[in-house]
């Protein structure tokens, strides 16, 4: 540079003099602009800060988002991503770059609580944290109900209204956190982790009531949603109303449409209860009484048969044997004894018919030689002068015999 005149020595200025004449003239003169572009060549590190390239179709900037700006970012930035970014146009004197300090950013074309609600959703789905075989259900009869919410939460209200209508005898445990605003997500994570160190909760309720995209945000952060995918016990959650849908809600357990909802999920209905024991109590009475008829009636064939094999029972069988074998014996006894009458008296009539007796009836007699009492038979057995006994049909007639003769021929 001169000051005009071709005589005049040159001024000559060094590299550092010109970019930094350049960096000024552009901060004072240029100030803070919006630049719109697509983010290329992003880099984050360690440090917390993040570089990448804006471009379009004829020409690319340099940018840098440095830490404590980053933060406040509520989406994650990532290469094709169509940004608006605010910030301070000025040059990196170390490369002899033109550079745009990044104090905002935002996506084009769409909200950037939106945009971030759409990255941790396909991050955590890809992940399996929404995935239906991790998700446990909640006891059907909890022995305490903890509750994340704010102690001057609608939702607290709403649980409690329904706790006092549905079963106001399980306990309640609260764990108050705020719902929004400024480090709200990290108070819910807080009580999430404190009731889920507490033996005594069965089940955890996460509720808040509705609001704008920007109200929901702690329920949509990524700190909220691995507290609850990291608790043991079983978290329904019940934020806005029917049509609002929060990451929360896509890892919790149970996704209820509202905070009633979700306390109605999680209490039994203690008049449906009582209907259904009730049912129960008499089907259970129907059939212990089936089984008590069937055992009656078991029980009777059992003494049925008990009867026919008890002794006394065998002993009367026996005995009405024995009389009816007495009065068959007596029976056959009389019959027996008749035929042997009847036999006897053919016996006694057919002897009669043959005693001598009988045939001295009819006029013959018997001789015995006095001597010896032998029947004569024969003429020839006796000898004149033997003496003779004779008997006749009625008495015995003495005799001596006088003369023997011969049988006579003819």
């Amino acid at each position: 540079m001169t000051d005009g005149s071709p005589d005049a020595a040159p001024h000559v200025y060094s590299v550092s003099e010109v970019l930094a004449g350049l960096r000024g003239m552009l901060e004072d003169r240029v100030g803070r602009l919006w630049v719109a572009g697509e983010i290329s060549n992003l880099r984050r590190y360690p440090s917390g800060h993040t570089y990448f390239t804006l471009k379009d179709s004829g020409a690319q900037l340099r940018a840098v988002l440095f830490r404590g700006n980053a933060r406040r970012v509520a989406f994650e930035p990532e290469d094709g991503l169509e940004v608006l970014a605010w910030g301070d146009l000025t040059v990196y004197e170390t490369r002899g770059e033109l550079q745009l300090v990044v104090q905002a950013l935002e996506p084009r074309g769409q909200g950037a609580l939106q945009l971030a609600f759409e990255q941790l959703r396909r991050r955590l789905e890809t992940e399996g944290l929404f995935d239906p075989s991790r998700k446990r259900p909640p006891p059907a009869r909890p022995g305490c109900v903890g509750i994340v919410t704010s102690p001057r939460a609608a939702a607290l209200r709403d649980v409690v209204q329904v706790s006092g209508r549905r079963f106001p005898s399980i306990p309640l445990l609260l764990a108050p956190a705020r719902v929004q605003g400024a480090g709200a997500a990290e108070e819910l994570a807080a009580a999430l982790a404190l009731l889920d160190a507490r033996e005594e909760v069965d089940v955890v309720l996460l509720v808040r009531g509705g609001g704008s995209l920007e109200d929901l945000q702690a329920f949509n952060s990524e700190v909220v949603a691995r507290a609850v995918a990291a608790c043991e016990t079983p978290v329904v959650c019940g934020v806005g109303h029917e049509v609002d849908v929060t990451i929360a809600d896509l890892v919790a357990d149970v996704r209820a449409p509202t905070p009633s909802a979700a306390a109605a999920e999680v209490l039994p209905d203690r008049e449906a209860l009582a209907q259904t024991l009730a049912r129960d109590a008499a089907r259970l009475r129907a059939g212990i009484e089936r089984v008590l008829e069937r055992a009656r009636a078991d029980l009777r064939t059992e003494q049925g048969a008990l009867q026919v094999q008890a002794p006394t029972a065998r002993l009367a069988a026996q005995r009405e044997r024995l009389v009816r074998l007495a009065r068959a014996l007596a029976r056959e006894a009389r019959a027996r004894s008749e035929r042997g009458r009847a036999q006897l008296g053919a016996a006694a009539g057919r002897l009669e018919s043959l005693s001598p007796l009988a045939v001295l009836g009819r006029g013959y007699a018997i001789a015995r030689r006095a001597r010896d009492g032998a029947i004569v038979r024969r003429a020839g057995e006796v000898a004149p002068g033997d003496a003779l006994a004779i008997r006749v049909s009625e008495g015995e007639i003495e005799a001596d015999v006088r003369a023997v003769r011969p049988p006579r021929n003819g």
